[in-house]
């Protein structure tokens, strides 16, 4: 498992655009590529409390995640915001992760990655 996610800047900045879309609900989506994120791939919430919580929403993501295959692209991680609230995972965060990427976090102070439940931070390396 890799300790450092290397993102391109105008993609860390597509997926703040998007993010800043959706607020004050939180937003959710995917980063893909092969060994640096190549695809930022917005997601609905389709959480019923899209306000303080987030669930990609179910066909979406598979569709997502088929078209990802058919590229020759891995997920990389799962992104989503914390609009009113800092880049940290919260209790419902660490409860509910059940992929083994790197989740990433935009909150009102910056941006994070943690792998999921452990807590444990990776590197974000922000290319360009």
């Amino acid at each position: 498992m890799s300790q450092v996610l290397y993102v391109p800047r105008r993609l860390l900045e597509e997926t703040r655009a998007h993010l800043l879309r959706e607020a004050p609900r939180e937003g959710v989506g995917l980063w893909a590529g092969r060994r640096e994120v190549e695809r930022v791939i917005p997601l609905p919430n389709a959480h019923p409390h899209p306000h303080t919580a987030y669930l990609a929403e179910p066909l979406a993501l598979l569709k997502a995640l088929r078209e990802l295959e058919g590229e020759g692209l891995a997920l990389l991680a799962i992104y989503h915001s914390h609009p009113a609230g800092p880049a940290l995972p919260s209790p419902t965060d660490i409860k509910e992760a059940r992929w083994r990427v790197p989740y990433v976090i935009f909150g009102t102070d910056g941006v994070r990655a943690f792998w999921l439940p452990e807590g444990r931070e990776v590197s974000l390396l922000v290319l360009g």
